[in-house]
């Protein structure tokens, strides 16, 4: 999927003695956005937007041993190993042609060596001179920065695509706001900056800016513009569309002192494990101190200082431990962290409170699992038929207010609430829509100034198209009953390929899937943990196509 940005300029970050300045250069492709102030709280902004940095260079995804140069030196090996292995028939005779083989074989070697030295030199120099001065063609999408009326907020997504960070800063974080416009825009952030982001001190009078001046400079300069095309993987902008739909599904919460944090990150500093299991296993009990088991070693930590406040004993494991490494630089400015684990092999939320300003760190279920791949979380958000001029509605109702709750937005528009959510939820996975874990609003964000190809985008997973073609078949049956405590409970059969499945699905008042089980080999191999099974997602649309119907 190409994506074309230019921009005015680069940005830049400039430092003296007394004052500092960081100013963006965003893209003047979209609708003019700009915002300038003067940061109060600057050294929680350095570390915030530093570990920001940290999860665009994220990669933990497995990296085999290059053995490039090992099955080179077998191959030439072969011979040596076949003499040696004939050497029996005559010992002397073989053992002195070894001889002149291995000598003959260790001259090449030195011949090779030297000729090779000046090209494998050159290559590494500018490997070394690529990763230190233009990092960022090791990088592939910018980030996205959102000016709205009660706060400014980045998100940008992990090289692995499995970490997801959102920088949001109230204005209280300036002392001095002079102008700005709301929009979503992306913003040219360059690797280097990294550096100079730490030149930030509390002495240093600094200011924060999104240039509202590329928008002003006349086509007759366009030298002073930069173009930058980028082919993003589809994967890429489709794990943008599934992390507001992954926020949106029943967790367990809890808050976790900072002391807390540090004793996870400690620990997986001074240990490294060999072999699995390689979690963390959470277990919570009401009014008790939340304890984390990692394993293998079984070591338990318990949070003294955080007593988990849920109604029912859970217990829930994680995997990809070792990226919360990235919260590992706001523990000395965070007040607490907020945890949201989705469940067991599912993702998990890390919402750091630093005061005006919050970070949120959303790992999906394995370092490996990315958002899009393997965790369709958006299947599981609500499906509900809803009407164009609905849609309509909420999203004019957004563009004048830039976000509310569901509550907020069906009292302001007149629709019902199970209207509201799920033309939220469609306006969420094309891109328009994000939702903010923290305060529960809804927030307008455009990820692309262009509308997303969501016809390419949406049979991108085998499952949902699978579903979509038994639906159409019409060879399924469901009944539905409301369960006291627990929800709408959909009971179907689905005949395909010569047999019937049996999927269960039960469905909360906020009308999303949140459990459910079946007899196929999907669901017994792989649980939740891939997102749901074809069947279920058929059983879902049936069900919702149905009540339609019976609802016209």
């Amino acid at each position: 999927m190409l994506f074309n940005y230019r921009y005015s300029g680069q940005t830049e970050v400039y430092s003296n003695a007394t004052s500092a300045g960081i100013s963006f250069a965003p893209d003047t492709h979209r609708e003019p956005t700009f915002f300038n102030g003067k940061l109060r709280k600057k050294i929680a902004f350095r570390e915030a937007i530093s570990a920001l940095h940290d999860v665009v260079v994220s990669d933990l995804r497995f990296k085999p041993k290059d053995k490039t140069a090992y099955k080179e030196w077998a191959a030439q090996q072969e011979s040596v190993w076949l003499a040696e292995a004939m050497g029996q028939f005559n010992a002397a005779a073989a053992q002195q042609q070894m001889e002149a083989l291995r000598e003959e074989l260790n001259n090449i070697y030195k011949e090779k060596e030297k000729v090779m030295a000046p090209y494998y030199k050159a290559r590494q120099t500018y490997f070394n001179h690529l990763y230190q001065k233009d990092r960022d063609a090791w990088f592939v999408l910018d980030p996205v920065i959102s000016v709205h009326p009660d706060e400014i907020f980045f998100e940008c997504f992990s090289q692995d695509e499995s970490a997801y960070g959102k920088l949001s800063a109230s204005y209280n974080v300036f002392k001095e706001v002079n102008e700005f416009k709301c929009g979503t825009t992306n913003i040219d952030y360059s690797a280097n900056l990294y550096n100079e982001f730490q030149k930030i001190r509390d002495y240093k009078e600094t200011t924060f800016s999104v240039d509202p001046g590329g928008f002003s400079v006349q086509t007759t300069q366009e030298e002073m513009f930069r173009e930058v095309k980028i082919d993003l993987p589809d994967s890429w902008v489709r794990g943008f569309l599934q992390v507001s739909s992954a926020m949106t599904l029943p967790a367990a919460t809890f808050d976790l002192h900072p002391m807390d944090v540090y004793n996870f990150c400690s620990w997986l500093r001074r240990f490294k494990e060999v072999k699995g299991p390689r979690s963390i296993r959470f277990v919570l009990e009401p009014g008790r101190p939340v304890k984390a088991i990692f394993e293998p070693w079984n070591k338990e930590i318990e949070c003294a200082r955080s007593i988990y406040t849920g109604p029912q004993r859970r217990e829930i494991r994680i995997w990809g431990r070792r990226r919360l490494l990235i919260l590992e630089r706001l523990i000395p400015v965070a007040k607490k962290f907020t945890v949201h684990l989705t469940g067991s092999g599912l993702p998990s939320f890390y919402v750091a409170d630093l005061g005006d300003m919050q970070f949120t760190l959303g790992l999906s279920g394995w370092t490996a699992n990315d958002w899009s791949r393997a965790g369709q979380f958006d299947l599981m958000a609500p499906r509900a038929e809803v009407s164009d001029l609905t849609k309509q509605v909420v999203y004019s109702d957004l563009q004048e207010t830039w976000m509310g709750t569901g509550e907020e937005i069906a009292a302001r528009t007149g629709q019902t609430l199970p209207q509201v959510l799920a033309a939220l939820g469609i306006y969420t996975q094309a891109g328009k829509v994000i939702y903010d874990l923290h305060t529960g609003y809804y927030r307008l964000r455009e990820l692309s100034r262009e509308p997303l190809p969501l016809d390419q985008l949406r049979f991108s997973n085998p499952k949902e198209e699978s579903a979509s073609r038994l639906m159409k078949e019409g060879k399924i049956t469901c009944t539905a009953q409301q369960v006291p405590n627990v929800g709408l409970q959909v009971t179907g059969n689905i005949t395909a390929a010569r047999r019937t499945y049996h999927p269960v699905i039960v469905i909360d008042a906020d009308e999303r899937m949140s459990t459910a089980h079946c007899d196929c080999h999907d669901y017994l191999t792989n649980k939740l943990y891939k997102g749901p099974c074809e069947h279920m997602l058929a059983l879902r649309m049936t069900y919702e196509q149905q009540k339609n119907n019976n609802n016209a």
